[in-house]
C-alpha cells in the first residue's frame, strides 16, 4: 500500500464515521419527535435530509476516484467496496428518519387524547442500539459485536409483529379511524428497515474482517 492511498483510504473512513454520526444524530431526533409528536423538530428532520444526501454522494465519489486511481487489491480493495455499502445503508437510515418525521406530522394532525396510540420506545431504542453497535464494529474491526447486531434484529422483527397484531386490533374496533392507525403502523416498519439496514452494516464488517459474505446464511423472520 502506498503511502498516498493509505492516507485516502484514511480520510474515506473518516468520512463515513462522520456521515455515520450524523445519521445516528438524526435517527434519535426522529424518535424524540415521535415520542413527542414534535411536529417542529419532524419538520426540521426532513427539511435537512438533503444534507446527507450530498454528503452519501460525496463519499461514493472519492471511492470511485481511489478505485480509478489505485487500482487497489485484497483488504484494500474489500474495505472500499464495504465504505461504499455502509454509506448506501447510513444514507437509507437517513431517510427512514426523514419518513418517521412525516409520518410525526400526520399524526399530530389525527391525534385525538382519547385516541389509541402505540408506545414504539422499546423499539427505536433497540434500533438505535443495533445502529451504534454495528457502526462501532466498524470503528473497532469488531465482528463479534456485528453478529450480536445480526442477533437482535430478531428481537425488532418480533417488535414489528406486536405492532401490526395490536394495530390490527385497533382497526377492526375503531374502522373510523383506519388512515391514522395505518400511520401509525407504518412507524414500526420505518423502525425495522432501520433495524435491517444496521444489520446490513454489520454484515459487512464481518465481511470486511473474514472475507466472508454471510448474507443469507441463515433465515432470519421476515
Amino acid at each position: 500500500m502506498t503511502i498516498h492511498l493509505q492516507r485516502e483510504l484514511e480520510t474515506i473512513r473518516r468520512m463515513l464515521l462522520s456521515l455515520g454520526a450524523l445519521t445516528e444524530d438524526r435517527f434519535r431526533q426522529a424518535i424524540h419527535a415521535l415520542n413527542d409528536l414534535d411536529v417542529e423538530l419532524a419538520t426540521e428532520i426532513i427539511e435537512k435530509d438533503q444534507e446527507i444526501d450530498l454528503k452519501e454522494v460525496q463519499i461514493e465519489e472519492e471511492c470511485l476516484k481511489v478505485l480509478a486511481l489505485h487500482q487497489p487489491v485484497a483488504s484494500d480493495l474489500r474495505s472500499l467496496v464495504v465504505v461504499i455499502k455502509i454509506n448506501n445503508d447510513l444514507e437509507r437510515i437517513a431517510d427512514l428518519a426523514a419518513n418517521i418525521a412525516m409520518r410525526v406530522k400526520t399524526l399530530a394532525k389525527k391525534a385525538s387524547p382519547s385516541g389509541f396510540t402505540y408506545d414504539y420506545r422499546p423499539m427505536a431504542e433497540k434500533a438505535a442500539l443495533m445502529l451504534k453497535m454495528s457502526l462501532d464494529s466498524f470503528v473497532h474491526d469488531d465482528d463479534a459485536m456485528a453478529e450480536t447486531v445480526r442477533l437482535m434484529d430478531r428481537e425488532v422483527n418480533a417488535m414489528r409483529n406486536a405492532a401490526y397484531e395490536s394495530i390490527k386490533k385497533a382497526i377492526s374496533q375503531t374502522p373510523h379511524r383506519a388512515g391514522y392507525l395505518m400511520n401509525l403502523f407504518l412507524v414500526s416498519r420505518h423502525l425495522e428497515r432501520m433495524a435491517d439496514h444496521a444489520t446490513n452494516i454489520a454484515e459487512e464488517v464481518i465481511y470486511m474482517r473474514r472475507g466472508e459474505i454471510i448474507r443469507h446464511t441463515d433465515f432470519m423472520d421476515e
